[in-house]
């Protein structure tokens, strides 16, 4: 029989053998538009009673109120649009009698679906798959049947119509087919390998469907909790992450409505990619930006020596920045003099000198300058005092404003933006000696000097690793906010420095922090989460492993394995849940003249088929690549020129150091030699092309493979 992909499964009953004439495909039909017509009055009623209220508001002065309530209606809006491509429930739980629905009655079948959706009595049609009870839809077995009796998942079509259905009983004998149930096990398993298959195009789908048990334990997980998740390719991390965010918004929407809540990615291709997840499981209104983004605090204008990037990254320049900041604030060679009327008050640079030093390093460096101020004048107040005056509040703050006061603090605690530390750092020897002590070995200090440094610090050109650093110092000077909570992927490739900067955002909330330590590209990538997690302020944080894949088939897996002794000798091999004939095929050309040919012939060859065909070579390479494809007719997009790339063809040309996080259904690669030749951690980026495949990998080299690959054998 077969699901909304066209595959063959067992145990389902499907319109496609039983036609419209099947009674449980419609009447499960029905139900789904009698759902979809509740959710359109929901929609309308929600418009029509926040217009009646806002056009009461308009007579109300408070425009800030104003404000609030149209933005209010508009999200309230958008929460209940119906989405005509994706299906409004994808399972029914069918309950024992008896099964009590909390806060209502006794309930005895449930559809469950990407939101809630309800009757004109108030009574659910369709339950949202983040509520307490449908967890039994993803957790319920055999052994603990949690009330159910029976599980039904749907199939639908490209335009989200209802096509078919399996049953997993979960109750007596298991029957072998035929009436619509049959093995729990195998039909799930089916379903899901069905579902995965489908063929894609376009940005990543949610996996809400098909969430599996441990996914499930990870995106139910407590916000006061952070989350930890190492897992290799196809394990479903960034979708586990996506979910996350969506369970916590429908959990604690009032908190984090205050806090908020960020997805951070690893540039804007992914988030481009990822970007329609969140809409279709009800949230429009969550931050997706970059690790730059965030930072945000200039723009990078030129790209750092890898070497030189590794020490900026380093944890240790933490310290380096403190020391160079703090040393701006010298002793005092004199005391001030505070004039009022014929009295002269004086405070001696002796008791200046221990008031800085009560200050300095107590409290970020902007704050200690506003106290020292203050402390100064309350020297000078207790002067006044002790000729017999009365000074209050007012007398103290003039005080603390005045000309002596400031003119004395901008000689010992002068006021410094994070640009002019940093530059004086890495344009001064002696100024970086002194601040490095012995945390920086000579030859380092030496990476880090500017060989041609710009003439001052408003010209010059900072690299992504200096704006992490720039970063460290504005906190250093002024404490940065915090949200509730980042989610954040591919999260090794973070420098200790980067991970700092994110996680001072999240000081005082909790995080979900994804990634595998084997895709680690950057300069400055991890070997261990021990370490990042540390860096980011989340020590406690729970970690756990997702090592079976589902996306990847097993042979392309496999394949990419090979590299892991080397890449990342410690961690163990993932194990993929289906295999799919004819997933790898490796084909070697005579010469690198003949990759060309050999590439449109296999574009050409994938392209019959169904699906998206990502092309990924080295980055230097890919643009001969997309040219001659051009050329040729194809119509291949770029994901190099449009970050949209991904929704405006089935064919996408990727250059290597963006394919991180992205999905295919067929992959072709051409030349590994080059992507590993192409920077220092290639294997890792390897690793990384070789595993962006759900259905097939075509690998086209002329020069010879990394000897861990040799043939696909």
């Amino acid at each position: 029989m077969a699901d909304s992909s066209g595959t063959r499964t067992e145990h389902a009953r499907t319109s496609d053998v039983h036609g419209d004439d099947d009674p449980d495909i419609r009447a499960e039909r029905a139900y789904l538009a009698t759902a979809r017509a509740a959710l359109h009055r929901m929609h309308h009623d929600v418009v029509s009673t926040e217009t009646q209220l806002t056009a009461a508001a308009e007579d109300n002065d408070n425009f800030a109120e104003r404000l609030f309530q149209k933005r209010a209606r508009e999200m309230r809006a958008l929460l209940l649009v119906d989405l005509p491509d994706v299906p409004l429930f994808f399972g029914r739980l069918d309950f024992d009698p008896g099964t009590a629905y909390p806060g209502s009655v006794d309930v005895e079948r449930l559809y469950i679906g990407r939101r809630h959706v309800h009757d004109g009595a108030g009574d659910p049609l369709v339950i949202d798959w983040r509520a307490p009870i449908s967890t039994a839809f993803y957790r319920a077995t055999r052994d603990d049947r949690q009330g159910v009796r029976l599980r039904r998942r749907y199939g639908f079509s490209g335009a989200a119509e209802l096509t078919a259905y399996e049953d997993e009983p979960l109750t007596g004998l298991q029957a072998d087919g035929g009436d619509g149930t049959g093995d729990g096990a195998g039909a799930a398993g089916a379903f899901l390998a069905a579902e995965i298959e489908r063929p894609r195009s376009g940005p990543m789908r949610d996996i809400v469907a098909t969430i599996q048990p441990e996914q499930d334990d990870l995106v139910r997980a407590p916000l006061e909790r952070t989350v930890c998740v190492q897992g290799a390719p196809g394990t479903g991390k960034t979708a586990v992450g996506l979910h996350r965010v969506a369970y916590l918004l429908y959990t604690e929407r009032d908190r984090l409505g205050r806090t908020g809540i960020a997805v951070v990615g690893p540039n804007r291709s992914f988030l481009s990619y990822i970007r329609r997840v969140l809409p279709a499981l009800g949230e429009v209104n969550v931050t997706q930006t970059t690790v730059e983004e965030m930072i945000g605090r200039a723009a990078a204008h030129h790209r750092e020596d890898p070497a030189v990037a590794r020490v900026k990254g380093d944890g240790r320049m933490a310290e380096v920045l403190r020391r160079a900041l703090w040393s701006h604030v010298s002793r005092p060679t004199e005391g001030i003099m505070y004039a009022k009327g014929s009295y002269r008050h004086r405070v001696a640079d002796h008791e200046v000198s221990e008031i800085l030093a009560g200050l300095r390093g107590a409290m970020r460096y902007g704050p200690g300058r506003t106290a020292a101020a203050k402390r100064i004048a309350h020297a000078v107040l207790v002067q006044m005092e002790r000729r017999g005056e009365s000074p209050d509040d007012r007398t103290h703050s003039a005080v603390a404003r005045s000309q002596p006061v400031r003119r004395l603090l901008d000689q010992v605690w002068p006021k410094v933006t994070p640009e002019q530390v940093l530059f004086k750092l890495l344009s001064d020897a002696e100024f970086l000696a002194g601040a490095a002590k012995r945390d920086l070995a000579p030859e380092e200090r030496e990476l880090l000097l500017w060989r041609k440094p710009s003439r001052s610090w408003r010209s010059a050109k900072w690299s992504d690793a200096d704006t992490a650093l720039l970063d460290e110092l504005a906190d250093l000077i002024e404490r940065t906010s915090s949200i509730g909570h980042i989610v954040l992927d591919e999260a090794q490739d973070l420098s200790p420095m980067q991970c700092r900067a994110i996680g001072r955002r999240c000081a005082t909330g909790s995080m979900t922090v994804l990634g595998d330590i084997a895709q680690g590209t950057s300069p400055s990538a991890v070997g261990g989460w021990t370490g990042l997690l540390l860096h980011l302020g989340k020590p406690d944080a729970r970690l756990e492993t997702l090592e079976r894949g589902y996306r990847v088939p097993a042979q392309i897996i496999d394949y990419a394995a090979r590299l892991l002794p080397e890449i990342a000798p410690g961690l163990g091999a993932p194990a993929s849940a289906r295999r799919s004939p004819g997933a790898l095929r490796v084909s070697a050309a005579a010469a690198r003249g003949e990759l060309g040919d050999m590439l449109v012939r296999t574009c050409r060859a994938c392209l019959k088929g169904e699906g998206s065909v990502g092309v990924i070579a080295a980055d230097a390479a890919l643009p001969a690549l997309h040219g001659r494809l051009l050329a040729e007719g194809l119509e291949p997009a770029s994901l190099a020129e449009n970050e949209d790339a991904m929704e405006d063809s089935r064919l996408v040309c990727v250059p290597a150091t963006l394919a991180k996080g992205l999905e295919f259904d067929t992959v072709v690669l051409v030349e590994p030699a080059e992507i590993v030749a192409a920077e220092p951690r290639g294997l890792n980026r390897l690793y990384v092309a070789l595993t962006r495949a759900v259905s097939a990998l075509h690998v086209l080299h002329a020069a010879p493979l990394p000897a861990a690959l040799g043939d696909a054998g």
